[in-house]
């Protein structure tokens, strides 16, 4: 008798967070606990600068707009249980947040990965990908897997930028 497929969202971790030199955008690489298998997200600007601050520790002196989402949260009695991201549909991943109310109600609400991800950080929500995403988009050549920590021994720095606030 073999195993059953696992349907439930696979935990992952913040690998890095580097650019990518051919497209000079930033991608977020998430990390499979165990496995030499990544999950590169490529973002935006805006939500790369709300991640590299938290994962750096830097604080604003002003909240920012995931700060603002997460005093919110908690301020209504609410907590961001995880953030999941589910779905990838024509090279767009999709995300929710998972809220539990201060009822204990339960409330799956839509978000970007990485706006997912900054507040997961800020809230310190686990971060987990559905297994159908792994299995279409993880890097786990090693080929690609020998690509990507060349990219990220030989990444400087000055190649992140300036997140200074």
């Amino acid at each position: 008798m073999t195993d059953p497929v696992s349907t439930e969202p696979v935990q992952v971790t913040i690998r890095a967070l580097v650019v990518d030199p051919s497209t000079n955008s930033p991608v977020v690489i998430l990390a499979k606990p165990d496995d030499n298998a990544y999950l590169p997200i490529w973002i935006g600007v805006c939500e790369a600068n709300a991640i590299a601050i938290k994962l750096e520790g830097v604080s604003s002196p002003r909240p920012m707009t995931h700060d603002l989402m997460g005093a919110i949260l908690t301020d209504l009695g609410c907590s961001l249980d995880r953030i999941v991201i589910h779905s990838l549909d024509e090279s767009v991943f999709h995300a929710s947040l998972h809220v539990v109310g201060s009822a204990g109600d339960h409330h799956e609400i839509d978000a970007r990965p990485s706006d997912a991800i900054a507040l997961a950080l800020r809230l310190e929500a686990g971060v987990y990908v559905d297994p159908n995403v792994l299995a279409r988009a993880v890097v786990a050549e090693v080929s690609q897997e020998e690509a990507l920590k060349a990219m990220l021994e030989e990444l400087r720095p000055e190649d992140m930028g300036d997140y200074e606030m």
